[in-house]
């Protein structure tokens, strides 16, 4: 068991911290908003500010929207470096990139181990402990940390510092192109005058069969109730053309992908 010091409870943050809580960990929890904190009063200590969460924990972990947000939480004047002081450890679960983590790593003191650990899945699989935890980390903290977050889901070894942000980054470029070719295929069927659930039966036996099987239940009740915020995938997107731009990797697929998502944004569907 581990004394953990839990940062962000947002949509993915708040049930994976609980299920930390579950299986015996002692977590303190702290959110930006307090009323998402006050939402585990009677289950685990709330703290007034990052530094206060982390002075009475061995590890902080981080889970937020942003880069910006990061920095505001670990290296503001209140925030999680304030507790660590010198040493200790920060585990980052945001989607943030790896050249953030390159820049937060210059921010803390070198007693300080940090680890990426960003996570593949959605709300439903971050309440049933079923997400995917791409860890970037020495092999030592691999071995420390994925005992302690596996009741979040499957820890996977990525590599060193940093490698977890760029399997993210990876992950969510298949996840973003595979969201758009069900689309099109969809609207082709539609195009073409295919009945729906026949145009559904030929795409399950195509190699498109998995993702169509995930959302069945969806296509064929027309009811799109959201698992993960389409803003935060614009978001990833762009962390994608990024990294990318500044390795000279020429994407074609992955750029028309986020066009679709920005387009859906721009429509209100953020």
């Amino acid at each position: 068991m581990a004394r953990l010091a839990w940062l962000g409870l947002g949509t993915m943050g708040a049930p994976m911290a609980s299920r930390l809580i579950e299986a015996g960990h002692d977590v303190i929890v702290w959110n930006r908003s307090r009323a998402k904190a006050e939402a585990f009063n009677g289950r685990a200590p709330l703290a007034g500010t990052p530094a206060e969460a982390i002075s009475r924990a061995e590890a902080a972990i981080t889970m937020l929207a942003t880069p910006d947000a990061v920095d505001e939480v670990v290296l503001g004047s209140q925030g999680a470096l304030a507790g660590l002081g010198g040493s200790g450890t920060l585990i980052d679960m945001s989607t943030v990139g790896p050249d953030y983590v390159t820049h937060l790593r210059s921010q803390l003191p070198e007693g300080v181990e940090l680890v990426d650990a960003p996570v593949l899945g959605s709300a439903s699989n971050a309440e049933d402990g079923s997400l995917k935890v791409f860890m970037g980390a020495s092999d030592v903290a691999f071995e420390r940390w994925s005992k302690v977050l596996a009741p979040i889901g499957k820890p996977m070894h990525m590599g060193p510092l940093g490698s977890g942000q760029a399997m993210k980054l990876v992950a969510n470029s298949a996840l973003a192109g595979l969201m758009s070719l069900t689309g099109e295929t969809l609207a082709l069927a539609d195009a073409l005058g295919l009945e729906q659930g026949n145009a559904i039966a030929g795409l399950l036996e195509s190699p498109l069969g998995p993702a169509m099987k995930r959302k069945i239940d969806k296509f064929e009740s027309d009811i799109y109730t959201p698992s993960f915020k389409l803003e935060l995938m614009l978001k990833d997107m762009r962390l994608v053309d990024e990294h990318a731009s500044k390795r000279n990797v020429d994407l074609k697929l992955i750029p028309d992908a986020k066009e679709w998502i920005s387009l859906a944004y721009q429509r209100g569907y953020g």
